[in-house]
C-alpha cells in the first residue's frame, strides 16, 4: 500500500487512478474524496486496485448517522467507476483493514 499524501510524485497507473478519484465527491465536505482526506491510501496492481478510506467502520461515530451514509456513498462511487470498467478486482478498506466493499471478477 501506498499512503496517499498530496503532492507526491506515483506511477502512472496510480495517478490514472487518483485522477478518477478527484471525480468522487465527499457528501460532507462538497470537496473531492482526495482534498477532503477521506483517502488514507491505495494499491494499484494489473488487474486489482485497493483503496484504504480513512475511518474505523467499527467505530460506533461511523456506524450511525451522515457518515455511514457519506461513507456508503463514496465504496458505491469507488466500485461503480472502477470495478469491471478498470479493474477485475476492487477492494475498499477501512483502517482497521476490515473489507468495507468487495468486488471480484469470478
Amino acid at each position: 500500500m501506498k499512503v496517499y499524501m498530496p503532492g507526491r510524485e506515483y506511477p502512472e497507473e496510480y495517478r490514472e487512478v487518483l485522477e478518477e478519484l478527484r471525480e468522487i465527491k465527499d457528501p460532507v465536505t462538497g470537496g473531492d474524496v482526495l482534498d477532503s482526506g477521506v483517502i488514507a491510501g491505495l494499491e494499484v496492481k494489473e488487474d486489482t486496485l485497493k483503496i484504504w478510506l480513512r475511518f474505523e467502520s467499527h467505530a460506533e461515530y461511523n456506524i450511525i448517522g451522515e457518515n455511514a451514509i457519506s461513507y456508503s456513498r463514496i465504496i458505491g462511487n469507488i466500485m461503480e467507476r472502477f470495478a469491471l470498467v478498470k479493474f477485475d478486482n476492487v477492494y475498499v478498506y477501512d483502517l482497521g483493514n476490515n473489507i468495507v466493499g468487495k468486488f471480484e471478477k469470478r
